[in-house]
């Protein structure tokens, strides 16, 4: 048996005025996850256990089948994993993001999608003048980065900038036991970045500086047991994600880079679906995740979002579809991780809708993939993590 996980990061929403009081996913275009709920078995699933905050970490280790009751201990560690970084006992690992801020207010928590060579730039600059035997940056893709702190406030409570968009940051700053350092760090690095060439540049060609670090989303290194251990099965994970291929190497899945896999609207959505069904040669399950629908939710653009879900239905969904078929005994499910609403441009902890179909898999009445549809199943899993036990039963 062979078995894809297509996830559509932040797919789910709420009903829209703009949409005729349609969701997202009731707008787009979607006739091949329509398929898999037509031919097969429908639900909700609750990705983000109670008392946790949604966060991609969070919904998604459920998704990789562990309960973040259990294996959470931060994001910041799961990301260093896959950029190999290697942490002691007493490093606390934290997500680095560079920012702009306008006027105290969280303008956009991607800086413009900054390029990988300007980020990478901005991040070495960063650690020279910041950085220390006990401090250290390193730098990831576009926005995304790693600070880890020798003994640093594991406990201190942060916010993803995602969070507050558009809102003023002074509220939102770092609090709590010994989250001094890390005030100190981000306020330090506003008018080194201000100065540095590579913003210069950016605010000359009318593009969103990097202005600021904000960290957030810390932890210590996870210990979890294998893929292979807990389910006797081999696996891949395809994503542009550091988040999600770090949650790879920790339980042992081979991580594909595909080319041209941005994490952005201009990603290589065919190429991933091509290379997941390339990797089910030689292994049982194959995860493929797709960003672009969740950065829709957050920058609140209702066109992108519907047009980010049709191309991963049509090009991503609909090409594991077509080419599964090979290995003769499959199984596919399609699911988001959680929704990352117009309205509120964050994630919220909703339960998500999904279908999954192939051998031995029940058929319901329900023949569309979307919120509204999905509602009349019965089937409802409260607990993320067993979603892919229920997947992988005979």
């Amino acid at each position: 048996m062979k078995y894809a996980i297509l996830i559509g990061d932040g797919m789910s929403d709420y009903p829209l005025k703009e949409l005729g009081d349609k969701t997202p996913l009731e707008a787009a275009k979607t006739p091949n996850m329509d398929s898999i709920a037509m031919n097969g078995l429908t639900g909700f699933v609750k990705n983000v256990p109670k008392g946790f905050k949604p966060g991609s970490d969070i919904a998604n280790l459920s998704i990789f089948g562990y309960d973040p009751a259990k294996y959470f201990t931060g994001r910041g560690p799961l990301e260093a994993a896959y950029m190999g970084v290697k942490l002691k006992p007493s490093d606390v690992a934290f997500r680095c993001n560079v920012v702009t801020i306008k006027d105290g207010i969280m303008a956009d928590f991607t800086a413009g999608h900054i390029s990988n060579g300007e980020a990478e730039e901005l991040i070495k600059f960063i650690d020279k003048e910041l950085g220390s035997k006990e401090v250290r940056f390193y730098p990831g893709v576009s926005y995304r980065h790693l600070t880890v702190i020798e003994n640093g406030p594991a406990d201190a409570e942060c916010t993803p900038p995602h969070d507050i968009t558009d809102k003023k940051i002074d509220q939102y700053l770092p609090k709590g036991k010994n989250s001094e350092i890390l005030n100190k760090l981000m306020s330090e690095s506003v008018p080194l970045l201000a100065d540095h060439e590579v913003n210069k540049k950016r605010i000359s060609s009318g593009k969103n500086p990097a202005n600021m670090i904000w960290l957030w989303g810390q932890g210590r290194v996870p210990q979890m047991p294998s893929f292979k251990q807990k389910y006797g099965l081999t696996g891949s994970v395809i994503t542009a994600v550091n988040l999600l291929k770090g949650i790879g190497v920790c339980i042992g899945l081979d991580v594909i880079n595909v080319p041209g896999a941005t994490g952005y609207f201009d990603t290589n959505y065919k190429g991933k679906a091509e290379y997941a069904l390339d990797s089910l040669k030689n292994h049982d399950v194959v995860f493929v995740h797709l960003e672009s629908p969740d950065e829709a939710g957050h920058m609140g653009d209702i066109k992108a979002k519907v047009k980010a879900i049709e191309d991963f239905d049509n090009l991503v969904v609909g090409t594991v579809l077509k080419g599964i078929k090979k290995f003769g005994d499959y199984r596919v499910i399609v699911l988001p991780d959680h929704p990352t609403p117009i309205s509120i441009k964050t994630h919220s902890a909703d339960p998500v809708p999904f279908a999954m179909c192939g051998g031995g898999v029940k058929q319901d009445s329900v023949s569309h993939y979307n919120e509204k549809e999905v509602s009349r199943s019965k089937l409802s899993i409260d607990s993320g993590h067993e979603l892919l036990g229920f997947l992988f039963k005979r």
